[in-house]
């Protein structure tokens, strides 16, 4: 059984950016929840509570009741619009869910053991290729999340659609392949250094000075460049 979120709303009675723009003046956030055949319902939000709930992770996904005037309605947040400037939120799009209605998700992906992968292990880079995955399932079966297991993997292997854990009631949106989550990529080494840097060859010891032998000539003076006339 899927567990919903509890959310208290008013309802507002007019439409338009009048009516949006006085509802943000008296502290609220001004929403809508339309879908599932029904006439679109306008509600005002307390503003801590969206800020609250984008903090969580997976939001997308998360199912809300929300309660307005003794009723309840259930459905998913789809859209949030925030301030350019202050990043408050400004409006909030909830899509309505219907009983036995098949509705489109994101669903987070959680990846597990990686502290056992032996290609991790290794100085493998795990490079995710999909944070979440979108999946068409019943409103009541809607996942919290899909776990990926790095346990086993190795350099080059990778985790795919078929490998993730959680995926039962689920059809993905990508129908045609087994697409890939995850792959372990080989380690990235360092170019070794080729030429002396400056730094090393001042550093470097200088040649031992010349000595004659005994009763031998002295060496003679280089001769001087000629000069010109």
């Amino acid at each position: 059984m899927a567990t919903f979120i509890t959310i208290e709303a008013e309802a507002r009675e007019r439409a338009g950016k009048g009516a949006a723009r006085a509802t943000r003046r008296a502290g609220k956030v001004p929403a809508v929840i339309y879908g599932a055949r029904e006439a679109p319902a306008l509600i005002a939000l307390d503003p801590r509570l969206v800020v609250r709930e984008m903090q969580k992770a997976g939001w997308r996904s998360r199912l809300y009741e929300i309660a307005v005037n003794g009723g309840a309605t259930r459905a998913l947040i789809r859209d949030v619009q925030f301030h350019p400037v202050t990043d408050r939120p400004e409006h909030v799009d909830f899509q309505r869910l219907a009983p036995g209605e098949r509705i489109r998700v994101a669903v987070s992906v959680h990846f597990l053991n990686e502290g056992i992968s032996p290609g991790l292990k290794r100085g493998g880079v795990l490079n995710v290729i999909r944070h979440s995955v979108d999946v068409l399932c019943d409103p009541e079966q809607v996942p919290e999340f899909f776990g990926a297991d790095l346990g086993g993997l190795d350099i080059t292997d990778n985790v795919r659609w078929s490998d993730l854990k959680g995926t039962e009631g689920t059809r993905p949106s990508i129908a045609d392949r087994d697409f890939v989550i995850a792959t372990v990529a080989p380690p990235t080494k360092m170019a070794e250094p080729t030429a002396e840097t400056p730094a090393a060859a001042a550093t470097a010891t200088p040649a031992a000075p010349v000595v004659a032998a005994p009763g031998a000539a002295p060496a003679k003076a280089a001769a001087a460049p000629a000069r010109k006339s």
